[in-house]
């Protein structure tokens, strides 16, 4: 019971202090739930059950399925994103041409959500227009 307990609270700390880091986050968990795991296996053969083996065997079943299934979506998530960490910022991006802007719309009155909405008119160059172009953004 002792060495689950001390796994089930590394798997704590592991998830608490590594807020930044996704991989860590899933093996803290993994950890967690495979203490759990020992603990029952533990109970059941001080009792001579062996549903509590086969639980152990599910769980751990349950966890290999659980890994592959969270790993596929940090890919996905990576490809998207760039990067693995949480608290994620998209960088700056600086363009060179500037072409008048009328007005910017903020959203935010009835469901709380910003959307941000920019016009530009009277452009003559048809360069400016034929390309999808990234703003400054904060």
């Amino acid at each position: 019971m002792n060495l689950s307990l001390l796994l089930f609270l590394v798997g704590i700390f592991g998830f608490v202090l590594n807020r930044k880091n996704i991989i860590l986050m899933l093996i803290s968990i993994e950890i967690m739930l495979l203490s759990i795991t020992y603990l029952l296996l533990i109970y059941s053969l001080n009792f001579d059950d062996i549903v509590g083996q086969t639980f152990a065997v599910y769980i751990i079943a349950i966890a290999g399925a659980e890994s592959a299934i969270g790993l596929g979506i940090l890919v996905a998530y990576y490809r998207l994103r760039g990067t693995i960490a949480v608290d994620y910022r998209p960088p700056v991006i600086d363009t060179s041409i500037t072409f008048p802007v009328t007005s910017v719309k903020k959203d935010v009155k009835k469901i709380g959500i910003k959307n941000y909405s920019i016009y530009i008119i009277n452009v003559s160059e048809p360069r400016l227009r034929e390309k999808n172009y990234k703003l400054k953004y904060k």
